[in-house]
């Protein structure tokens, strides 16, 4: 396939893994190897099509700021797929029986699956819902759907609430919608509350605010499909290198490389 044809293909795609998503895109970009001055203008295209993927930021911000981008690629794409954050979370849930979670939240529902004998309550958003408690059926772990309506029932019955961070800003994280309102009710609750933050997903505040402003409209902000969630309404955050308290300060895993956000023409 002709590079710009993987970018494209790249571009359109939506609903995927992150890990496979950042894999595809980096092997799309070292397509461009012999076509190194295309390489900001298609890491423009791809943050503008995946405003909510902050791995995929993550490695185009990466590349961007690296000597040697192509070889910067090879190296970024076994790092995310070494991530350790499931492993993690599985320490982390060793004793929980119910585990509550929102929406599809890859990185619980790989825990989930690895796990087998813990039963999920999974609070919808926007519908998906079903597709995660299809997905843990078929693997035999027990799932249920629980409407937003009921969110507090779900957390009073669960042991414990894991919500996965699409991105994380200095004192905030991207979150499916609902993400927020389950974090609020944990916490009046005092039940147990985790963020899974892979790899790729701390951003600079200068990348943070772009995907901020990217995806909540400050004049309709409940017109999102995603919830800015303020750290302070979670107790830990576990990560690649294992878990922190949410209090920690954020490290940023990337440059804020601005270039990248220039809005492309094409």
């Amino acid at each position: 396939m002709h590079p710009i044809e993987h970018l494209r293909y790249v571009a359109r795609a939506t609903g995927a893994d992150p890990v496979a998503l950042v894999s595809e895109t980096a092997q799309a970009l070292f397509g461009l190897h012999m076509e190194p001055a295309g390489l900001v203008l298609a890491a423009r295209r791809i943050v503008e099509r995946h405003p909510t993927c902050a791995p995929l930021w993550w490695l185009c911000a990466q590349a961007l700021s690296a000597m040697d981008p192509f070889e910067r690629l090879y190296e970024l794409e076994a790092e995310i797929e070494k991530d350790a954050t499931t492993d993690h979370l599985l320490d982390q849930m060793r004793d929980a029986q119910v585990l509550c979670i929102v929406g599809w939240s890859p990185t619980a529902l790989e825990a989930l699956v690895q796990r087998g004998d813990c039963k999920a309550l999974v609070i919808d958003s926007f519908g998906s819902a079903d597709n995660a408690v299809n997905a843990l059926e078929r693997v035999d772990v027990e799932a249920e759907v629980v409407s937003s309506e009921h969110a507090a029932i779900a957390i009073d019955l669960c042991d414990m609430l894991v919500l996965d961070a699409l991105g994380c800003g200095p004192d905030e994280f991207l979150m499916s919608s609902g993400s927020r309102a389950a974090a609020a009710l944990a916490y009046v609750a005092e039940k147990p509350s985790l963020v899974t933050a892979r790899r790729g997903t701390r951003l600079p505040a200068e990348l943070w605010n772009a995907m901020k402003d990217r995806n909540v409209s400050a004049d309709r902000p409940w017109g999102s499909q995603v919830d800015i969630v303020p750290r302070t309404l979670v107790q830990s955050v576990v990560g690649p290198t294992g878990t922190t308290s949410a209090s920690t300060s954020v490290v940023a895993e990337c440059a804020p490389t601005t270039e990248m956000l220039v809005r492309s023409a094409m």
